[in-house]
């Protein structure tokens, strides 16, 4: 296979260096377990492998605070999805006061979905985490994301409990 050269400075640069670190990672986990594997089957202590264990990168806190906030995100983002695609447009039809309300539901919708992107834009960008700036800006981006989104929770729960309580079952079931 031959490799095209792009410059360093082209658009999707910051993909190439994330693929990298992860598969840095991969291989030196992968590299790790072989170690594991052989010093097990040669009778190592359980608590010599125990301990190499949890030094996998993918073990580690800068990785599992990415993959968590990732996660997190994409929970949260489908969750809105759904709500938006099923159960608002069921709540103006059962009743149609709530028009306004569904209208500013939908609405903080839209604001934490960019909220949502941008802590996801911060967690991929964590890398190897040597960088400070990155790890503060999440945890702005966070506080944001708390701020905004409880408050729509506490909004929503109280604005539509009333009529989900004189339902039997979710409108699509």
């Amino acid at each position: 296979m031959t490799q095209r050269k792009v410059s360093p400075g082209a658009p999707g640069e910051h993909l190439v260096r994330e693929l990298a670190w992860v598969h840095g990672m991969v291989r030196r986990d992968l590299r790790t377990v072989q170690e594991l594997a052989a010093r097990v089957a040669s009778g190592a202590s359980s608590t010599h492998i125990t301990t190499t264990i949890r030094s996998l990168q993918t073990r580690g806190p800068l990785w599992q605070l990415r993959v968590n906030c990732l996660q997190y995100c994409q929970f949260v983002h489908h969750h809105h999805e759904s709500e938006s695609a099923m159960l608002f447009p069921a709540l103006r039809r059962a009743d149609p006061t709530l028009g306004r309300t569904v209208d500013r539901l939908e609405s903080d919708h839209k604001k934490v979905a960019v909220l949502l992107d941008t802590v996801e834009d911060l967690a991929k960008a964590l890398g190897d985490g040597q960088n400070a700036d990155t790890r503060r800006a999440l945890i702005g981006a966070l506080t944001d994301l708390a701020t905004h989104l409880l408050e729509h929770l506490d909004f929503e729960e109280k604005s539509i409990n009333p009529t989900l309580r004189k339902w039997r079952k979710w409108p699509w079931q």
